[in-house]
């Protein structure tokens, strides 16, 4: 049953991290786009970071926590 459960935590935050990577790489577009006069998406970014990627980041964090925790007690337990 754990390892099922890190097997999909683990896919859960690789699908994270690339969310995540994508969301910075738009907004570093968007900036330059702004910086330039072109309309890149910028609004739309602001508008999708609280509901959207505050949240990715967050879970992305909160994941790899609970992941390096659940290691570390199997490590523990299996050591002893």
């Amino acid at each position: 049953m754990k390892e099922k459960f890190l097997s999909w935590l683990n896919l859960i935050l690789v699908v994270d991290v690339f969310l995540v990577l994508f969301a910075f790489g738009w907004l570093a577009i968007a900036v330059i786009g702004k910086a330039s006069g072109v309309p890149l998406g910028l609004d739309l970014w602001y508008k999708l970071w609280q509901p959207v990627f505050n949240p990715a980041i967050g879970i992305l964090m909160g994941g790899a926590i609970l992941s390096g925790i659940i290691n570390w007690i199997s490590r523990k337990f299996q050591s002893s």
